[in-house]
């Protein structure tokens, strides 16, 4: 067991090279299951749900090699279409193998995925689009037994939701069936794009992804290529929000502002200095940060709502009083009673959160709740006065790389302590 123990009060400043996205390569390692051959993946972040995500790749029978920041898996004759309970439990997103297991061998068997508790996930979706598909269901105690009577066939599918994980569920399932598929109010996110340019590059024919309808035209095989993962645009908005909270000055290197266009608005408003150039965004903060009035979680290319939870804590000491609405997930505010413990001022009802800025916050112990409500947390103790302790921290290292090293770069009083048995 390890903690976070921060001493805050410090602006950062700095530079910070940014890792690739976890929301990218999490779908993308799915989706060498359904490559022949070798894949290299390049600018892959070190991640537990990496880490995790090769752990079942090899359980199914591939080779996976990581070095530094590259993930190598060679995918030859799976020996198996059972992910064990233990392995799907490990991470929130290990659902998106269903498509990709499917599409490989033609019958899959799940349990239910673990990870973040942000309310409900149901995979009707995924699984309702994949039924369109040939795919048919047997549930029963908690696990997912999956087959195709016959070869996967392309559908025209529409989605209740533009959801991340069934897009990516069709498109992984799609790329290896028989025929066209249409998907409609798809997912628009960036990390789509990301995998969909992957798919692409094994020979798969995908167009429309970044938009609301995606074609998918199935092939026979697909080969093994080298790709390099997008930059994380929400580590990237972390250390922004990092930099901002502090009063600090941080160039972000290796990033794309294309990406985060959908929240930069936000930072100016709060009276931060914006300077994007082709790899790198520099950020100015003020000595405090001003209030905005409204902030709504929304499907791409809305405000995203794993942002919400970082923009909550740097709120949380602007001047004025700002209204979050969290549209996506049902229990995402369970960091707010440790920003409260803090000294923030947070009135939560129901998917409103009304925040009024406090000059100051003030350390305390507290425990991460999730992947982004952790690094609010961790936000909110570099803002604070005095010593923070951050205990649970395996949910904070489940979307970033040693996150107290990359503070510790710009100056933040950052340490990862061990706390023994």
């Amino acid at each position: 067991m390890q903690k976070l123990v921060i001493e805050g009060g410090v602006p950062l400043e700095g530079e910070v090279f940014l890792h690739g996205a976890k929301n990218s390569a999490l779908p993308i390692l799915a989706a060498v299951l359904l490559c022949d051959g070798e894949t290299t993946l390049e600018n892959c972040a070190r991640l537990t749900d990496v880490f995790a995500a090769c752990r079942i790749l090899t359980h199914l029978g591939c080779r996976c090699t990581i070095r530094s920041h590259t993930v190598t898996v060679n995918v030859c004759d799976l020996r198996s279409d059972t992910i064990p309970e233990a392995l799907m439990q490990e991470m929130r997103s290990s659902v998106i193998f269903l498509g990709a297991v499917l599409g490989r061998t033609g019958s899959c068997h799940i349990s239910y995925p673990g990870g973040c508790e942000l309310g409900p996930r149901p995979i009707d979706m995924h699984l309702e689009a994949l039924q369109q598909m040939g795919a048919r269901f047997h549930i029963h105690g908690g696990e997912l037994d999956c087959t195709v009577p016959d070869r996967l066939h392309g559908a025209k599918i529409h989605l209740p939701f533009p959801s991340v994980g069934a897009t990516e569920n069709v498109m992984l399932a799609a790329v290896l069936a028989k025929g066209r598929t249409v998907l409609h109010n798809a997912a628009r996110e960036p990390e789509i794009c990301d995998l969909a340019s992957f798919l692409r590059m094994g020979g798969a024919k995908i167009s429309g992804d970044g938009e609301s309808t995606i074609v998918i035209d199935g092939v026979e095989k697909l080969h093994g290529s080298t790709y390099r993962i997008m930059p994380d645009r929400i580590a990237g908005i972390t250390y922004l929000g990092a930099a901002a909270i502090t009063g600090g000055t941080i160039c972000l290197r290796g990033t794309d502002a294309h990406p985060m266009e959908n929240v930069l608005p936000m930072f100016e408003q709060m009276g931060c200095r914006l300077y994007p150039e082709p790899d790198r965004m520099h950020l100015l903060a003020p000595r405090r940060l001003h209030a905005v009035p409204s902030i709504q979680t929304m499907p791409h290319p809305g405000f995203p709502t794993d942002a919400q939870a970082i923009f909550m804590a740097m709120l949380s000491v602007a001047n004025g009083v700002s209204v979050i609405e969290e549209n996506i997930f049902e229990n995402r505010y369970r960091h707010v009673d440790a920003l409260v413990k803090m000294g923030a001022k947070i009135h939560v009802s129901g998917r409103i959160a009304v925040v009024t800025g406090t000059q100051t916050l003030s350390g305390a112990s507290v425990s991460a709740t999730d992947l982004r409500g952790g690094a609010a947390m961790v936000l909110a103790g570099l803002a604070a006065n005095g010593k923070t302790e951050i205990r649970q921290i395996s949910h904070i290292d489940r979307g970033y790389e040693a996150i107290e090293t990359v503070l510790q770069g710009v100056g933040g009083r950052i340490t990862r302590v061990d706390m023994g048995i």
